[in-house]
């Protein structure tokens, strides 16, 4: 795999760039590719503590970048801080879907009414803005087909599918109406270092490895459902390929994985890279986990990588285990 950047590694020397959502788990992880790119960036976040943001995620060069703590909420703030950027990487979101069936009117004004005001902002203070916005494989829904390519019917099953499905649209009209140079990256399971690990709001993935590293036994919920993930740094370097690249203009993209693995499988791969050390249990759904689950989801990816020339390289082995070394290091900082 080429290193996140290295398609264009100059295309973000001495460039102003606004990370919403910064101080999270995609976007610190992107601030730190960009610093060492030459960027100038600045990182956005509300740290709300329900949704990700950490000061620990940007400690080890913090004095090279601008944090603001704002909300995107906050259209007088947007209107400000949209100025003079060349990039804007839309990341500030409400991920957990169980929150947002709690509280609906909350994820929506985080995924999708802010979204509009930013994309509002850009159109008003800066037309020429190059903006990536961070959709979700949520929005298909439970699977016609496998593996879900880019035309697959939407249906998500939670209002968190839905919000993140009109924050997507939203971009992809202002590029068709107004020109500006917007699209999508529609994420599957994201995992690697930095990710909230405290709980499951951001992900499964992450509680297991805190238990692990606990030495506490997790749980299993289902085990036989098939998943794709994507190691951050190949996340990373989608996002910056989908910055620069004309060609993304105006489109969506899934990313994936190098394949898919049923949980339980998944489960067994954590507790190998943990030298075989942890201990899982297979359990039935809970009730209000199962209402909005969507089985077997794995994507077809080809079209980011025939056109943007991206591909995953970090097997899922090789991206457990560095993310477990990574928490072995840092784990007080994210409990």
């Amino acid at each position: 795999m080429n290193a996140p950047g290295s398609a264009h590694p100059d295309a973000f020397r001495d460039k102003h760039v606004l990370i919403t959502g910064g101080l999270g788990f995609i976007g610190s992880n992107l601030a730190r590719q960009l610093v060492d790119l030459g960027a100038r960036l600045t990182l956005v976040d509300s740290l709300v503590p329900e949704y990700g943001g950490n000061l620990a995620n940007v400690r080890e060069f913090q004095d090279r970048v601008t944090v603001n703590i704002a909300d995107v909420r906050d259209p007088h703030g947007m209107r400000y801080l949209v100025q003079n950027q060349d990039f804007l990487f839309s990341l500030a979101g409400q991920t957990s879907h169980l929150d947002s069936m709690n509280d609906p009117f909350t994820d929506m004004e985080i995924n999708c009414r802010a979204q509009l005001s930013i994309l509002e902002a850009c159109r008003l203070h800066n037309p020429v803005v190059s903006i990536v916005f961070a959709s979700t494989r949520q929005i298909y829904g439970a699977p016609k087909y496998l593996p879900v390519n880019e035309n697959h019917p939407l249906h998500p099953v939670d209002v968190n599918g839905i919000n993140k499905m009109a924050g997507e649209a939203y971009h992809i009209l202002y590029h068709q109406v107004y020109g500006i140079r917007t699209c999508a990256l529609r994420l599957t399971n994201t995992y690697g270092p930095r990710m909230r690990v405290k709980d499951a709001r951001q992900t499964f993935l992450g509680v297991w490895i805190k238990q692990v590293l606990l030495n506490e036994p997790f749980e299993v919920w289902g085990g036989e459902q098939k998943r794709d993930l994507t190691y951050v740094d190949d996340a990373v370097d989608a996002l910056m390929r989908a910055a620069v690249d004309d060609r993304a203009a105006g489109r969506v993209f899934n990313l994936g994985g190098d394949r898919a693995v049923c949980l339980r499988a998944l489960a067994e791969l954590l507790v190998a890279a943990n030298g075989g050390a942890g201990r899982f249990d297979v359990c039935a759904f809970p009730d209000e986990r199962r209402r909005i689950d969507v089985g077997d989801y794995y994507a077809d990816d080809r079209l980011i990588r025939d056109t943007l020339g991206w591909r995953p390289g970090v097997p899922i082995e090789i991206g457990l285990r560095r993310t477990l070394d990574f928490y072995r290091a840092h784990l007080d900082s994210y409990l």
